[in-house]
């Protein structure tokens, strides 16, 4: 079984806001693996189904990003998941909009919803997918960046990025992450 974490805020306010990517992740592999993520458990929205034959448990903590390890470390608990069965996808600022980066274990290179969750997980072998946003510009505080919607052009380009997200995380699901990075990591 495997357990993926969208990272994001709850609540209209926040629903299409670069810091929801995990939580638009998970819509798009819901609606593919014909998921519905709506069950209240471990303080999360939490859908289960079937990739193919793969168990799969998705779900979106409503604690909001700089608590979401409460909400992990939960889940991780209640389904039995390893590190290596667990994937966290979230936004990361480091990254150009629409690149991705794969990796497994490391810091949580400033991300609080990352560190949340490295406080409250054990194992920290767990895989993450980053989405890039890119960084804010000039004169823009870095918190307002990452709850501001997209511009009209990221919009445009924002089902791109998801789609290559949602392919990256089922190479991850099903190839494994050591082949997910090979093909995913390189420079586009």
């Amino acid at each position: 079984m495997k357990l993926v974490v969208g990272l994001g805020n709850p609540g209209r306010r926040y629903a299409r806001t670069r810091h929801n990517l995990g939580f638009l992740l998970l819509d798009r592999i819901a609606d593919a693996t014909d998921t519905r993520i709506g069950d209240e458990r471990c303080e999360s929205l939490v859908g289960r189904g079937r990739w193919d034959q793969e168990p799969l448990v998705l779900a979106k903590p409503q604690t909001y990003m700089n608590n979401s390890g409460l909400a992990a470390a939960a889940l991780v608990k209640r389904f039995q998941i390893r590190g290596a069965d667990l994937v966290v996808a979230y936004d990361d600022l480091d990254l150009p909009f629409g690149r991705l980066r794969i990796r497994c274990g490391g810091s949580a290179g400033g991300h609080r919803g990352l560190a949340s969750i490295l406080q409250y997980v054990a194992d920290r072998d767990f895989v993450r997918l980053r989405l890039g946003i890119g960084r804010p510009p000039a004169g823009m505080d870095a918190v307002d960046y990452v709850l501001s919607r997209f511009s009209p052009e990221e919009d445009g380009e924002l089902d791109g990025l998801l789609s290559k997200a949602a392919e990256a995380l089922e190479a991850i699901v099903f190839e494994g992450p050591a082949r997910a990075m090979e093909n995913f990591n390189r420079v586009a």
